[in-house]
């Protein structure tokens, strides 16, 4: 048997938005751009991608599952990502090497300390 980790799906308010914003923070490219499911992968024959899938409501709970990134310098990339539109939030961290931030509708990730 074998399994294929094909893609993750992000529910969405603005599809075509959120993924065009992950797109931009992570430098992949879009592979379907239909604005009821928007999805971006590092490259066309790579895979897990993300999908952005509409749905009529906001987001307003904290996330079951996230996204980490590891970064080469963590720094320069948070100050990167909060100019494209991330924002820094609390969720209970304390003084971590991690610092939590959330994409335009909410979404909780981690940018990761450098290894």
């Amino acid at each position: 048997m074998s399994l294929t980790w094909e893609q993750l799906i992000v529910d969405s308010i603005s599809p075509v938005d959120l993924g065009r914003w992950w797109c931009a923070a992570l430098g992949w490219i879009v592979v379907n751009d239909d604005p009821d499911e928007f999805e971006i992968r590092p490259d066309i024959e790579r895979t897990p991608g993300l999908l952005f899938g509409l749905v009529p409501e906001a987001k307003t709970i904290k996330n079951r599952l996230h996204i980490d990134l590891r970064p080469d310098d963590r720094d320069a990339e948070v100050e990167r990502l909060v100019g494209l539109g991330a924002s820094r939030i609390d969720v209970g961290q304390r003084d971590e090497s991690w610092v939590v931030l959330a994409d335009p509708e909410g979404n909780e990730f981690c940018v990761l300390s450098s290894r």
